[in-house]
């Protein structure tokens, strides 16, 4: 347990990090979760918008360090490229 001023802070800090770090990543798997749904549904509309939701949040996501920029990055590639895929066919 924490036994000065500032180490008492930076537990609280941890905690308030931790939880808001939570909604974020769970809010980010929802929306890609939706994608990838979409994309087995064949729904090239649902996918297509459902996209644009899921990489807004991905790139908040890494931008607040929630997650790294480049693993955002590579979701939002391959999720784009198989919306590509079946908006072609």
């Amino acid at each position: 347990m924490a036994n000065h001023p500032s180490a008492e802070k930076r537990n609280r800090q941890r905690i308030v990090r931790t939880d808001r770090n939570r909604a974020i990543r769970s809010a980010v798997r929802t929306l890609v979760k939706r994608v990838r749904t979409a994309l087995h549904a064949k729904d090239g509309t649902a996918a297509t918008t459902a996209l644009k939701a899921a990489t807004v949040a991905l790139d908040k996501a890494a931008s607040k360090g929630t997650y790294h920029p480049k693993a955002a990055s590579r979701t939002i590639s391959r999720l784009s490229a198989q919306v590509h895929k079946l908006s072609a066919a």
